[in-house]
């Protein structure tokens, strides 16, 4: 019984960790700089394009990885390590920050249910398999976030089998 029980507390307690350490050692907002009197183009503001609208966005790296079991009659037989990064548009990398619990929440739902589907099983870094993860990630950002959102980034993905 503590064979099995054992695994899943050192990921909860790991997984605890990182996000109180995630949440403590997070950077302050970078202040606004004045400019002078001269011109400036102003980079915090997107530039539109007719045919596609904002053409500049910034990325916002998620604090911590996600640390996924693979359940198999009922014990963990593997654990996947996925980290994220968020595409917005300029200027709201604060917002993303601010929302960030709920964001993780809504995506540790969704790769849950990927990976009770079968997601991760086989070839999971196929790129039909990624898509399929990105598009729900997607949709869920843009659930909580709003338009801000334009895309979210799979950085880095691994598998350990116990």
């Amino acid at each position: 019984m503590i064979k099995k029980l054992l695994p899943i507390l050192l990921l909860l307690i790991g997984t605890g960790g990182g996000v109180g350490a995630g949440l403590f050692l997070r950077p302050e907002p970078a202040a606004p700089v004045a400019e002078d009197a001269g011109e400036h183009h102003d980079v915090s503001q997107p530039v539109e394009n007719e045919e596609e609208g904002p053409t500049e966005r910034e990325y916002v790296k998620l604090s911590n990885q996600f640390v996924v079991p693979i359940v198999d009659r009922e014990a963990v037989r593997a654990l996947m390590v996925v980290a994220l990064s968020v595409e917005v548009t300029i200027g709201a990398k604060d917002k993303v920050y601010l929302r960030e619990p709920k964001l993780r929440d809504s995506f540790l739902q969704v790769l849950f249910d990927h990976a009770n589907l079968g997601g991760f099983e086989g070839a999971f870094t196929s790129a039909n398999n990624l898509d399929i993860l990105r598009a729900a990630l997607l949709e869920v950002a843009q659930r909580d976030l709003g338009q801000i959102v334009t895309d979210v980034l799979i950085s880095d993905i691994g598998r350990q089998d116990y």
